[in-house]
C-alpha cells in the first residue's frame, strides 16, 4: 500500500546522496526508476504509488502531488523530510541516517543506491530523454496523462503477455488486499 512516509524516505535517501538538494524532475525520475528496478528484481515496487505517463516521462502520481504540495501531508511524511520546492528544487530537511529511514528495507536501500550510482550524475533532461527512450511502458500523453499499468512494466522487461498479465494482476490484487486491511 502507498505510504507517504516510505516515499518521503526514498526521496530523503536520494537527496542525501545529492548533498541535500535536487531538481524535483530529476528526483521524480530517480524515484520512478527505483520502483521500476524493484519490480524487476523483487517483483514489487518500493513506493506502491500509481504510475502515469506525462510529457516528461513516467511519474509516480501521488508523489508528484506531494512535491507540488497539492495534498495534505501525513505526520512524519513528505513535509517532515522534504522542504518546499523552490526554483524547481527540493531540499532535505534532516539527515537521512539508516536508523531514521525505518520505512525502507535493506533491499529497498540497495535498489535506491544502485539507481543513484547509475543515474545520479545525469541532470533532469538527460533522465527525461532516458525514460522516453528506455522505458517502453511510457506513452506520450500529448499534454495529458495516461496510466501505466504493472502489466506494461512487466512487458517492458521482456515477459510474455500472459506472464505480464498474471504478474500485474497479482500486484493489483495485493494492492486491493492492502486497501481492505487499511480500512479496518
Amino acid at each position: 500500500m502507498f505510504s507517504e512516509q516510505r516515499v518521503a524516505q526514498m526521496a530523503a535517501y536520494l537527496l542525501g546522496r545529492e548533498k541535500g538538494r535536487m531538481n524535483y524532475l530529476k528526483l521524480i525520475k530517480l524515484l520512478y526508476l527505483a520502483d521500476r528496478e524493484s519490480i524487476k528484481r523483487h517483483g514489487h515496487p518500493i513506493s506502491d504509488d500509481r504510475y502515469v505517463s506525462m510529457d516528461h516521462g513516467p511519474v509516480l502520481s501521488k508523489t508528484f502531488n506531494l512535491i507540488k504540495g497539492a495534498v495534505k501531508f501525513a505526520e512524519r511524511g513528505w513535509n517532515y523530510w522534504i522542504a518546499d520546492r523552490a526554483d524547481y528544487d527540493v531540499a532535505l530537511k534532516r539527515k537521512a541516517t539508516r536508523e531514521a529511514l525505518d520505512e525502507l528495507s535493506d533491499a529497498n536501500l540497495d535498489v535506491l543506491s544502485d539507481i543513484y550510482a547509475k543515474f545520479g550524475k545525469m541532470d533532469e533532461w538527460k533522465l527525461v530523454d532516458y525514460t522516453h527512450r528506455y522505458c517502453p511502458e511510457w506513452t506520450d500523453p500529448k499534454g495529458s496523462s495516461i496510466p501505466i499499468e504493472y502489466e506494461d512494466i512487466f512487458k517492458a522487461f521482456g515477459r510474455t503477455p500472459v506472464e505480464a498479465r498474471k504478474l500485474g494482476a497479482r500486484l493489483e490484487q495485493q494492492r486491493k488486499i492492502d486497501r481492505l486491511f487499511a480500512a479496518l
